[in-house]
């Protein structure tokens, strides 16, 4: 007789009237695939007006990840195979549930303890508090997959302080927990060691508590990200991080210069639109935008040198401005170069 397999996502009600959503897809370090979208995204519209749910938790099981991103693999698989409805329905399910947790009347938050990456970003940063421990880290890593920041990216990344938006969305730069608080990404903070306590409060109808998080690997390079990644275009970013002679601004050259033309050219316009538009129409044009990259040459040569074949030497396309990649001076690592 075999084993029943758990729900990638337990939704529950406690007795003081929490609902709770526990991620628990370990294998994937809860990565969202489609099964676990639609039971979030079912049980916060049954919660939304119902009177004896009071706020929402969610949090994974995982002491690994909170939320390693969305199901890319299989989203590759589904474009490889011209199954395009399957490609746009999981992105529309995705983006509807980032919708929802934005607008959502009742509290909403999540614990995030471990990786949360891409599409964990979705899920927690969009609600009202995104509480942080110190073994947290955030990243959102799409420009070196041959994709771009989604999930609402596009609207929340160019409103933190100054050029961290740009700067982050272009790297895909891993930061701390702490980083997350001082940026803006995460409101609360706590030692993981409180984690266990903490659930338990805010399961049993507790507000979320903080402590002060301290300097963070940000702390002293904000005057260098504004001075690099101001206003201009990815040309005078390459020469200004040149100009920057430091070690961050040297091995920032190197993760750009890893990273697919194409997504950075992709990415630096839609930070640039979305810090004019409103969260549902940052979502529509990610959803279009989404369904086009997806097929695209550097989307499923990305995916499967980071997840696929692991090989991390993918092979992008070359730009359409003649082939240059803006932050390679040889050409090392594009198509056809």
């Amino acid at each position: 007789m075999s084993t029943p397999v758990p729900p990638p996502v337990r939704a529950s009600v406690t007795a003081a009237g929490v609902g709770e959503l526990a991620l628990d897809r370990p294998s994937a370090l809860n990565a969202l695939d489609l099964t676990m979208v639609r039971l979030m995204k079912q049980a916060l519209e049954g919660w939304r007006d119902d009177p004896a749910v009071r706020s929402v938790v969610v949090r994974s099981e995982s002491p690994k990840a909170f939320c390693a991103g969305g199901d890319i693999r299989a989203v590759r698989a589904a474009a490889l195979a011209g199954d395009d409805a399957a490609v746009r329905e999981y992105f529309a399910t995705e983006y509807a549930l980032n919708a929802l947790i934005a607008a959502y009347p009742k509290p909403y938050t999540a614990v995030i303890d471990g990786y949360a990456m891409g599409g964990g970003l979705g899920i927690s940063v969009h609600g009202s508090a995104r509480v942080v421990t110190d073994r947290a880290a955030f990243s959102m890593p799409e420009t070196s997959i041959g994709f771009f920041p989604d999930i609402g990216a596009s609207y929340f990344l160019p409103r933190l302080p100054g050029a961290v938006g740009r700067y982050l969305g272009l790297t895909g730069a891993r930061i701390s927990g702490a980083a997350a608080v001082e940026c803006g990404l995460a409101t609360h903070y706590v030692a993981a060691t409180e984690l266990p306590s903490l659930v338990e409060e805010l399961l049993g109808g507790a507000e979320p508590r903080s402590r002060p998080a301290g300097h963070s690997e940000l702390t002293g390079l904000y005057e260098a990200i504004d001075r690099c990644f101001g206003p201009g275009g990815l040309d005078e970013v390459a020469a200004r991080l040149r100009a920057e002679d430091s070690a961050w601004a040297r091995e920032t050259l190197r993760t750009l210069g890893g990273a697919s033309p194409m997504s950075l050219d992709v990415t630096d316009e839609l930070l640039r639109t979305g810090a004019e538009l409103p969260l549902a129409e940052c979502l529509a044009h990610e959803l279009e935008l989404a369904c086009e990259v997806s097929r695209s040459h550097d989307f499923a040569e990305g995916v499967r040198a980071a997840l696929v074949d692991r090989d991390r030497s993918p092979r992008w396309e070359r730009r359409g401005d003649g082939g240059r990649h803006p932050f390679v001076s040889d050409g090392v690592g594009v198509e056809g170069s």
